[in-house]
């Protein structure tokens, strides 16, 4: 499996949101709504989620393991600083 495309969509106007994107694997298959954060050290990729009926969050789609997730935050950030010009953590020219 592979990534064929990434969309990054910024946001300007809130301090740890920092952008959505949405993500095509195999050119067949969109995950939409992935978050681009800010976190205390580093920008992290937070999954789609919806509310639940007790008030906390689950996951819609998620990878099933570190490889997975790596693989997809690093394209995501990645995507997101080539596409706003952003020098994050000084990580951008490896990506």
């Amino acid at each position: 499996m592979r990534i064929t495309e990434v969309k990054v969509f910024p946001v300007s106007d809130n301090e740890k949101l920092k952008g959505y994107a949405t993500i095509i694997f195999d050119d067949c298959f969109v995950v939409r709504d992935l978050k681009i954060i800010q976190g205390s050290a580093s920008l992290f990729v937070a999954m789609p989620s919806k509310k639940t009926k007790d008030g906390s969050y689950r996951d819609t789609a998620h990878p099933l393991n570190n490889e997975t997730r790596r693989m997809i935050e690093d394209a995501v950030i990645g995507a997101y600083e080539r596409g706003t010009g952003a020098v994050l953590d000084g990580v951008a020219a490896a990506r």
